[in-house]
């Protein structure tokens, strides 16, 4: 019996590895002689850096920038200097790690002061070390800004109607009035710029980049509402300069609409992380032979089919008719079109307690559930025997 196992990693709590490891350790409880092989899992959100040092022989690089609310932290990149197999020089960077949510605590969140202005320093430190083919890693942020943080680190200025500079952050937006991109970093042009993202999901609108995310990160009704229109007015100005509107684009909400301000420096490429990442893991190739996949996430619900990794893992199981299987942290309300694609989803979560402790416990939890899963899959044999 071979089992395939992988998850993306439980926010908050495990890494995909860490996650795959309890999965397996459950499941051994049952199949101990089955073959395992653990593939961890990231969609460009966080999480990604770790897997692609994983499987690219690459140079970690580090650099201090400002996080979401503009503290200074060390945040490491990738480095891959152009080789044979590799025309270009290539950086791959996660901007979870200077810009995410999992660095500030629930009491920390400033849903309108949080930008993404650190992950631009990140950038520009791989175009100053050469890279020509950056692989930007979206997900996980902090910020609403648009990326407009971005554009203000590569040396754009971003005005009011006094010709002031605006402050950082998505709630300044409302005030843009004009975006002078005289003095942008001279290397954007040269640059190859591939956006690797874990949603779908469109800049504005019900499925926006505020109206879907921005209370994930702790912003209230009105916050959102303001959100909303600092990234119209952004989107507007944008399209005035650029000649084209791209606020109903394809993913153009990921990161707080982060493509939207990378969109203004550099010829952007907007990928499925998750699919980048199968593809970079030979995920396929590991699948061929399997009986069953185990996959995962902190939460299963009708996002999950907007590009998640288990989405992604699942796609792939089923062109080769393997059955998938999900344990996640929560089950979202809106399941219901997850079980059109998969056999079961579990919740690992026992019991009604405060958050800290669901987190703390959060290996048993799912080393648990596996086994509870490992042991009705037994118990399906004995009676179809």
């Amino acid at each position: 019996m071979k089992i395939v196992i992988a998850p993306d990693s439980f926010k908050h709590s495990l890494s995909a590895l860490e996650a795959a490891q309890a999965m397996e350790q459950g499941f051994r409880y049952c199949f101990p002689d089955a073959e395992y092989h653990l593939l961890p899992l990231a969609d460009g959100g966080e999480g990604t850096l770790t897997v692609l040092q994983q499987c690219l022989s690459g140079e970690e690089k580090s650099s201090v920038v400002l996080n979401a609310i503009g503290e200074p932290v060390t945040a490491s990149w990738l480095w891959l200097p152009a080789h044979r197999q590799q025309a270009k020089a290539t950086a791959y960077i996660e901007l979870a790690r200077a810009a995410g949510l999992a660095q500030l605590p629930l009491a920390r969140r400033q849903p309108l002061v949080a930008h993404t202005y650190g992950c631009g320093q990140l950038i520009q430190a791989a175009l100053e070390q050469g890279a020509e083919k950056i692989v930007l890693g979206l997900g996980g942020s902090a910020s609403t800004d648009g990326g407009s943080g971005m554009l203000q680190a590569l040396g754009a200025k971003l005005l009011d109607k006094q010709g002031q500079p605006l402050e950082l952050g998505g709630g300044a937006l409302s005030a843009l009035a004009s975006i002078d991109l005289s003095q942008l970093h001279a290397r954007c042009s040269e640059v190859e710029m591939v956006l690797a993202c874990d949603v779908s999901n469109p800049l504005l609108g019900p499925r926006g980049a505020s109206q879907v995310f921005a209370p994930q990160k702790g912003a209230s009704p009105q916050q959102i509402i303001q959100l909303e229109s600092g990234l119209r007015q952004f989107a507007q100005v944008c399209a005035d300069i650029a000649g084209l509107d791209k606020s109903n684009s394809p993913s153009f909400g990921a990161a707080g609409g982060s493509p939207l301000g990378l969109n203004m420096a550099f010829n952007v490429t907007i990928v499925s992380g998750i699919e980048m990442m199968l593809a970079l893991l030979n995920a396929a190739r590991v699948l061929q032979g399997a009986d069953l996949v185990v996959t995962g996430e902190g939460q299963m619900d009708g996002q999950t089919l907007q590009g998640k990794a288990p989405w992604g893992i699942t796609q792939l199981a089923q062109q080769q008719g393997i059955p998938v299987i999900a344990i996640a942290g929560a089950i979202g309300a809106d399941i219901a079109p997850v079980y059109q694609h998969i056999s079961a989803a579990f919740s690992c979560v026992p019991r009604v307690q405060p958050l800290t402790a669901t987190l703390a416990q959060a290996k048993h939890n799912v080393m648990q559930t596996a086994r509870n899963v490992a042991s009705a899959i037994q118990l399906g044999s004995h009676f179809k025997a």
